[in-house]
C-alpha cells in the first residue's frame, strides 16, 4: 500500500489542478476597473471636514502621540475669529504624514477626539522619490463641501465655545 501512496497524491494534486484549470479566470482590468474594497480597509488618509467647511483636526496631535511608526507631524497654531481653520481654539497649521513610515495601522483614526484623520479607501499610493511620500496638510484633507466657504473663515465672535463637538457613538 505504501508504493501506491505517492502515486494517489499525486493523481489528486493532477485533479487540482484540472479542475482549477477548466474554470473561468478572475480577471480585473485594473485602472480602468477599480476592485472594491472591504468596509474596514485602511488606506490612504483624509483629513475631514464639517458640513459648515471648517477643518476637523484641532491640532491636538494626539494622531502624532498615538503613531507607533512616528509618521505623523502636527504643529498647531491659535484661531482667531477674524482667521478661522476650526472650531476649536487652535487649528492644525502643519499636519505631514510620511507614507513611507506609516503602517496603516489606524490608531491614528482612533485617537483622534474629533474624527478628524480618517483612512480611507484610496490604495494606489506611488512615488517617484521620498521626498513625494510626505503628504502635506493641502494634499490629505478633503476638499470643502459645496456652498461653503473654505477655510479660513471669518466667523462672530463667540460662536464656537467648544473644541471637541458633542458626538455620537461610532457606528459600525
Amino acid at each position: 500500500m505504501r508504493v501506491f501512496e505517492p502515486l494517489i497524491e499525486l493523481a489528486r494534486g493532477l485533479g487540482t489542478t484540472f479542475k482549477i484549470m477548466l474554470e473561468k479566470p478572475v480577471t480585473v482590468q485594473y485602472p480602468e476597473q477599480k476592485k472594491p474594497v472591504k468596509p474596514r480597509f485602511r488606506g490612504r488618509h483624509v483629513l475631514k471636514r464639517y458640513d459648515n467647511g471648517l477643518e476637523k483636526c484641532i491640532g491636538c496631535a494626539l494622531c502624532a502621540a498615538a503613531c507607533p511608526a512616528d509618521a505623523i507631524f502636527v504643529e498647531s497654531a491659535e484661531n482667531t475669529d477674524d482667521v478661522r481653520f476650526s472650531p476649536g481654539d487652535r487649528y492644525a497649521s502643519t499636519y505631514e504624514i510620511n507614507m513611507l513610515r506609516c503602517i496603516f495601522c489606524g490608531f491614528c483614526e482612533d485617537a483622534c477626539p474629533t474624527e478628524a484623520v480618517v483612512l480611507g479607501d484610496n490604495y494606489e499610493l506611488s512615488f517617484t522619490n521620498r521626498r513625494d511620500a510626505i503628504y502635506p496638510k493641502e494634499m490629505l484633507i478633503e476638499p470643502a463641501p459645496a456652498g461653503t466657504l473654505p477655510t479660513p473663515q471669518k466667523v462672530p465672535p463667540g460662536l464656537y465655545t467648544r473644541s471637541v463637538p458633542e458626538m455620537k457613538d461610532p457606528q459600525d
